[in-house]
């Protein structure tokens, strides 16, 4: 054993290892690497890894790390006491363990002699939602969303930290610093950011190039009412069906010219592109959502021993005719823009437009979402293809994006495993470098001029990412505060098992509803939903092939109501970026379009989930649904015409 004596002089020390190493520097290289194999090394310490926040009565997920393979561990919450072994890796996993009582918990843990401890904040359940509904009420009663969010966060934070004046003063601080910098700092979220900006930015340009111009010169002498207008604008979403967001920047930006010329309302604008997006990526066959969808459905599937050799891509195949939301909501955006009638808020922001104010009006001077008004340059040519080229180039540049950034042997398969977030970088890229191009080459604008149009339409788009970042902040503010598991919890304790799809659809909805994201609704729901719709389906003695619509049913639920409750949230991703692509007010938008939403979602549920969990073919649901919503149109609606 080599013994380092501390009180030997410095200079000793100096001279005896230079002369032991120069005298057989082998021999001490052997020793270190004997004594680094046989030296025991350092075991991992025992970990408990909890939520931020407990919730009282609220099942919530705890794991164990450190503990030795295979070893019994013995977890204490309160008043319950669980044994598990832990896996290969060390972890043991405690799911559903449920905490009773408030104020602070204890949560220990116990292996091989080894044991730790650590305190955990619980809080009533309903405090959970709490910022959510304050920010989404007071976003609807000040009719301005930003200083609704920072209240809801602000709340939010201090619930995680505690409700003293000390904890307020930390919440604040930590609702900018750690969730608005979370919010920034995510890689896929950025995508979003950098491309809804340079989409504006090519706007800009195509715009002030005269390209835009020209485009809706030629679309105008065929569109040539509001109506044909509107309609031109509901095929341009049904075209650009691979993907949410691509379809609501592309449309909601390329189609604003038109509708604006045709005296369309900016809300109108709005609805259109927000129901002919999320509606159609989440039933058509190839989208960016199925690879999500489908790995959320698989992931649900295993684990069941029953289901799990079937195909996810079939029960969601299987799933599209019970989706009547989306279904309705496609159909109902025709009615309206073909039939040139409206009802409640958006009639008097179409009779507004009608009569030259096509952009909403406001109590206050906010700050315009869609920034500077960008026109063409005086005298220059307006030639069409200096717009067209570009769009059909960024549209053409993703696609081919998604499809080389996947894998697979089928198209499924391959857009199961692509990066849409990269592709949307990449198209947007060479959407702007198309147009800048084209520009410069032809001398209509010089590189300074292309610059300055540049900016100026993606400073269009800053005060809606400043929305979109604060409405992820929130989503990962309500995930902190366990909020989903809490509406699982009050929601979902008795399901008829008829009633299983409406009682999907509504949780869906109202999930999506006070988080925000239909993303993060599908991710946190489809995992719960499947179990239990086939434990519920054993119970009933329906657990085969005769009672699998109810499974069918329940699936489509998920989506349809997490996209229902983000159409009507004045905090989805969706619904504001719907909002900076048509050039409208937020709130403006939400308030004209949450009567249309909720009446689709009233005869969906109502016509269409309720009876097609008793058996009703879904095809009779959606024909009854239409001739529903056509009678209300028309019982409801009126035509919005010029005043005198």
């Amino acid at each position: 054993m080599l013994r380092f004596n501390a009180t030997n002089s410095c200079r000793n020390n100096d001279i005896n290892n230079r002369k032991l190493v120069s005298r057989n520097p082998i021999r001490h290289f052997v020793a270190a690497l004997l004594i680094a194999a046989f030296l025991p090394l350092p075991s991992q310490a025992l970990e408990i890894e909890t939520p931020e926040i407990g919730l009282t009565d609220v099942p919530l997920d705890y794991t164990v790390t450190g503990a030795n393979a295979g070893a019994a561990v013995i977890f204490e919450a309160g008043d319950t006491r669980l044994e598990a072994t832990a896996d290969a890796d060390g972890n043991t996993a405690f799911p559903d363990v449920t905490i009773t009582g408030g104020g602070v918990a204890t949560i220990s843990a116990t292996s091989g002699g080894e044991s730790v401890s650590a305190e955990l904040r619980v809080i009533p359940g309903w405090v959970s939602v709490l910022p959510a509904v304050l920010a989404i009420t007071i976003a609807l009663t000040l009719r301005n969303v930003i200083p609704a969010l920072l209240l809801g966060l602000w709340v939010g934070a201090t619930s995680l930290q505690s409700f003293t004046l000390q904890g307020a003063g930390r919440g604040l601080l930590d609702s900018f610093q750690v969730f608005v910098t979370k919010a920034i700092a995510d890689y896929d979220r950025a995508s979003i950011i950098l491309f809804t900006m340079m989409i504006g930015g090519m706007v800009g340009i195509i715009t002030r190039n005269g390209g835009m111009a020209s485009i809706v010169r030629n679309i105008v002498s065929r569109a040539r009412t509001a109506i044909g207008g509107q309609v031109a604008v509901w095929l341009m979403g049904l075209m650009i069906f691979f993907d949410d967001y691509s379809n609501t920047l592309v449309v909601g930006n390329t189609a604003r010219a038109l509708t604006d010329h045709l005296k369309v309302s900016r809300e109108k604008l709005a609805y259109i592109v927000d129901s002919t997006a999320a509606p159609v990526a989440c039933i058509a066959l190839i989208t960016t959502w199925i690879g999500y969808q489908i790995g959320l459905v698989d992931q649900a599937l295993a684990s069941i021993d029953e289901l799990s050799h079937i195909q996810a891509y079939s029960v969601f195949i299987y799933s599209i005719p019970y989706s009547f939301y989306p279904i309705l909501a496609i159909i109902f955006v025709l009615m309206i823009s073909a039939s040139g009638l409206d009802f409640g808020p958006m009639y008097k922001a179409e009779v507004r437009a009608r009569n030259g104010r096509v952009k909403p009006e406001t109590n206050e001077e906010l700050p315009a979402i869609q920034g500077d008004e960008l026109e063409p340059k005086d005298k220059i040519p307006l030639r069409a293809m200096n717009a067209f080229v570009p769009i059909i180039s960024l549209v053409v540049a993703l696609l081919a994006s998604l499809f080389l950034l996947g894998e697979g042997d089928s198209l499924v398969e391959i857009l199961g495993t692509t990066s849409p977030y990269r592709a949307m970088m990449y198209s947007s890229f060479v959407g702007v470098l198309v147009a800048a191009t084209m520009s410069i080459t032809q001398g209509i604008l010089s590189v300074h001029e292309t610059v300055d149009a540049w900016y100026g339409g993606l400073r269009a788009t800053l005060f809606g990412m400043i929305i979109l970042v604060l409405a992820w902040s929130l989503s990962d503010l309500t995930g902190a505060l366990n909020t989903a598991d809490y509406l699982v919890t009050l929601l979902a304790d008795s399901l008829p098992v008829g009633l299983i799809p409406a009682i999907v659809f509504v949780l869906a909805a109202i999930t999506a509803f006070t988080t925000g994201t239909s993303w993060g609704t599908m991710a946190i729901l489809m995992p719960l939903i499947i179990p239990l719709s086939w434990a519920v389906m054993g119970v009933n003695g329906i657990a085969d092939d005769g009672g699998m619509h109810i499974m069918y049913s329940a699936v489509a639920c998920c989506l349809a109501g997490a996209v229902w409750g983000d159409h009507c949230s004045p905090i989805s991703d969706t619904t504001v970026l719907s909002s900076v692509a048509s050039g409208c007010d937020h709130i403006e938008h939400v308030r004209t379009q949450l009567p249309y939403a909720l009446l689709v979602g009233f005869v969906a549920l109502g016509v269409g989930t309720i009876p097609g969990g008793f058996g009703m073919p879904p095809w009779i649901s959606i024909v009854v649904g239409i001739a529903i919503l056509a009678v209300v149109l028309k019982t409801l609606g009126k035509r919005a015409g010029a005043t005198t």
